[in-house]
């Protein structure tokens, strides 16, 4: 009770312990306690068993005995005894194999990704007590179990670091909407506060402030994507703003609004809400000294950025704002004052492609030119302008670009042949080709639209992540089927371990899942792959070279 509700120090981090388990003391022997662990790879889960246990076990990945389990395999006591227990007296053998076995379907039926215990005891009585454990669970599997986890888990924040009402208000908006919302306080009294839209742009531009020696005034980590509204994105603006307010600095403070080119997402209606939040600390923001930096391109881009420039002038807050003219995170070291600002952008007419110079460092090497690798194999059918594909979902919007994509490329026809909707009637959809009108038909299953489109090659699956695995699975049992593009977040992983077995039986090349899809220039584009029409033109993606 001494230690609950007050500052400790484990190593460098400093924090409170606030919670305790309170178990009953299990009296044992030393010669009595093992170790064992199971986690997941790609293509099997491992088994490391050691005959010895506790905080002295040493490096196990070095001296356990290994097993290896291939994904759907079933695992037997006789082969836990065989390849595990051949150290452990013989009398315990049955025993531990047969807790093991059940270990191993418990891991599996609640989708344990990592599962280790430390020690594992076994008493003289044949009882078999876990003193220790340590895991990992697949969150994405959340549908599937969450009522054999008993519920939810409500994660608790890492030690040393508070939960914030501002991450809880953040998180509940992201329950409540169809955009991405996510906040991370690591340094609340940071120098370095980022708003970047897009998950992958978001840890590009956290490794870049790290990269620049920067990364202890690294304040938070975030994103705001998936076209979030403009109310949205102003209690997102303003929460940060809030934050970076709460400890003043006397060298003042740095926000960097990021991100790349957007695919759909509306830059001047987020940027509305952006400025809101600038009007709504307007004075604050100058009185801490807060530079804000921004790099946005994307639909409406130029709109957006004029927009939060005249607000900056209005204000006196002199914000520097970059279009697709300038690197992504070009605008980090000059932010920092680690480069020189390059003028800002003409936001009178569409910028070209970014500028690329290196920026000279101290020390730096010169660059050499490494050899292309060796090919490697794999299942991916390369696309030709003659390549057809099937969508299973009414991505209306999706397919729609696909053909635009296609008229542009000067296809013979359409990269898109029908569409699979199990919740209607066989119908057709009308689309353009060009600026003619052309009927799409829509089936209820993927076998009807397989077996009247034999000369399809390629599967784009716009299901959910609660469907999307027997729907891939079932569209690979079709032969003419070489390509699955597979779009939905969060599959749990075993199932996509099961996906990729399945897909590498049949000679199945496997896009995704949790993809944007892929694009061949001249070729075909997949789903939503390069965002707008004007983006795709921008980068000269329609043409090959």
């Amino acid at each position: 009770m001494e230690r609950m509700c007050k500052d400790q120090k484990v190593e460098t981090v400093t924090g409170q312990l606030t919670h305790f388990l309170i178990e009953p003391m299990v009296p044992h022997a030393q010669e009595e306690e093992f170790y064992i662990c199971l986690h997941s790879l790609r293509y099997y889960d491992e088994i490391l068993f050691y005959h010895e246990g506790g905080v002295d076990v040493g490096d196990v990945d070095a001296k356990a005995e290994k097993m290896q389990i291939p994904t759907g395999a079933a695992l037997t006591e006789g082969a836990v005894r065989e390849k595990l227990l051949g150290k452990v007296p013989a009398a315990k053998q049955a025993n531990l194999a047969s807790f093991i076995v059940t270990l191993f379907k418990f891991y599996q039926e609640l989708h344990f990704a990592y599962l280790e215990v430390n020690p594992l005891v076994m008493l003289a009585d044949g009882t078999v007590v876990p003193l220790d454990m340590a895991a990992k669970i697949d969150e994405t599997a959340g549908f599937l179990c969450a009522h054999k986890w008993g519920g939810e888990p409500d994660w608790p924040p890492p030690f040393g670091r508070a939960a914030y009402p501002e991450e809880a208000l953040i998180r509940e908006m992201d329950g409540k909407t169809g955009a991405s919302l996510k906040l991370t306080i690591l340094n609340d009294r940071g120098r370095v506060w980022t708003m970047v839209a897009g998950g992958g742009a978001s840890v590009v531009y956290a490794d870049t402030v790290a990269d620049y020696g920067w990364g202890h005034e690294l304040a938070n980590y975030g994103e705001y994507s998936g076209a979030p509204s403009t109310e949205e994105t102003f209690i997102y603006a303003k929460t940060l703003l809030s934050l970076m307010m709460k400890y003043k600095h006397p060298e003042g403070k740095f926000l960097i609004i990021g991100g790349g080119i957007a695919n759909f997402t509306d830059v001047a209606a987020t940027f509305t809400g952006l400025i809101q939040a600038l009007q709504h600390y307007a004075s604050e923001i100058k009185e801490n000294n807060i530079k804000i930096w921004i790099r946005r391109a994307g639909p409406n881009y130029i709109e957006g950025l004029r927009k939060v420039k005249a607000a900056s002038d209005k204000l006196g807050l002199g914000l520097k704002v970059y279009g697709p003219e300038t690197h992504i995170t070009a605008v980090v070291p000059m932010a920092l004052g680690l480069q020189t600002p390059l003028p800002e952008p003409d936001l009178s007419q569409a910028a070209g492609p970014p500028a690329r110079s290196l920026i000279p460092g101290a020390g730096s090497k010169t660059p050499t030119t490494k050899p292309a690798p060796a090919p490697s194999a794999h299942t991916i059918v390369t696309a030709t302008p003659a390549t057809t594909s099937i969508v299973y979902g009414l991505q209306n919007r999706a397919v729609q670009g696909m053909l635009d994509f296609d008229f542009m490329c000067k296809r013979k026809k359409p990269s898109v042949e029908a569409m699979v909707f199990p919740f209607s009637g066989n119908h057709y959809v009308k689309f353009y080709w060009g600026t003619e009108e052309v009927l799409m038909p829509v089936y209820t299953t993927t076998k009807e639209a397989v077996q009247k489109h034999p000369n399809t090659s390629v599967f784009i699956n716009f299901a959910s992540f609660r469907s999307v695995h027997e729907t891939s699975l079932e569209a690979m049992q079709y032969p003419n089927v070489k390509t699955l593009a597979i779009i939905a977040e969060g599959v749990p992983e075993q199932q996509t371990r099961q996906l990729i077995q399945t897909a590498e039986a049949k000679g199945v090349g496997m896009i995704g899942p949790a993809t944007v899809g892929g694009i061949k220039p001249g070729c075909i584009r997949i789903g939503n792959t390069g965002g707008m029409l004007d983006n795709i033109v921008m980068s000269r993606l329609y043409r090959a070279g």
